[in-house]
């Protein structure tokens, strides 16, 4: 494997890695506080595991002014939110919210057996940030495919997802099989680049191992991958958000009067289903 990594080829140096903190099957990968400020627009990375155990899973708790995009990479999980979806998601299926001024939702376990993905955050651009809650669930056969990336958002070598962006930013989930080389050419404008490992490892030509998250200096070259075994990752890259994060508990903002909107209707929505008998 030493001779195949100095082989592989990058003009994008890793300037970060972290393999975050875990606490039972949730490794936090990344969060607002810490690297959403180099990560931005994305601000949130949960790596989860529940190494087929039972997983109680969160009940119903807010968000306002940032969008979440959860991805099942292996089991199933179970989803409800307060635009009134609510299911079961399968393996390689996506639960797209953008909360906007204010959602709750909520989710848990599916079908026996492990379940393991990763979910995202992504901050808001001021239009979008206090603006109409949108919930899409996406099947496995409704995600477009590109070689051995799975398109969750954005668009990539001709495929492209039916999400809407909030700006301009490409989400993949990526499979290679052990020894297999792939080749990420970014989108004009996207300096913000990161992979994050489930499963396997992959050389850039530094290693990224399972649980890492790696974080790419900016630039325009492309990056290059090969497979040191069976593996699945996230890439994520954007257009660099250029606002400031004003940071609530379940909130994240451009500014501090945003935020107190989003959470007035967030306590406004609490209000209804405690009414309703859904929380205390």
């Amino acid at each position: 494997m030493d001779s195949l990594v100095k082989d592989v080829g990058t003009v994008r140096p890793i300037i970060h890695r972290t393999f975050g903190q875990t606490h039972g099957p949730i490794t936090r990968l990344a969060s607002p506080g810490d690297l959403g400020g180099l990560l931005k627009p994305f601000v949130f990375l949960d790596l989860f595991d529940n190494g087929g155990r039972a997983f109680p899973g969160f009940g119903l708790h807010p968000h306002s002014g940032i969008a979440t995009l959860t991805y099942l990479a292996e089991g199933s999980a179970g989803y409800e939110d307060t635009t009134g979806a609510r299911g079961v998601l399968a393996a390689g299926g996506i639960e797209w919210m953008r909360a906007g001024g204010g959602v709750w939702h909520g989710g848990g376990a599916g079908k026996p057996g492990r379940a393991r993905g990763f979910q995202l955050w992504i901050a808001l651009p001021p239009h979008l940030e206090l603006g109409p809650s949108v919930s899409i669930y996406q099947s496995v056969d409704d995600v477009p495919v590109a070689g051995p990336a799975r398109v969750l958002l954005g668009a990539y070598e001709g495929a492209s997802s039916a999400i809407e962006a909030p700006s301009s930013i490409n989400y993949l989930a990526v499979r290679l099989a052990a020894g297999e080389r792939w080749r990420y050419a970014r989108p004009v404008g996207h300096d913000v680049l990161w992979v994050a490992v489930g499963k396997g490892a992959i050389a850039t030509p530094d290693r990224v191992a399972h649980g890492e998250l790696a974080i790419f200096a900016p630039g325009e070259g492309a990056v290059e991958f090969l497979a040191e075994a069976d593996t699945e990752f996230m890439l994520g890259s954007a257009v660099p958000h250029p606002h400031d994060l004003v940071l609530g508990y379940y909130s994240v903002h451009t500014s501090a009067d945003a935020l107190v909107k989003g959470e007035r209707r967030i306590d406004e929505i609490r209000a209804e289903l405690v009414r309703q008998g859904r929380l205390r």
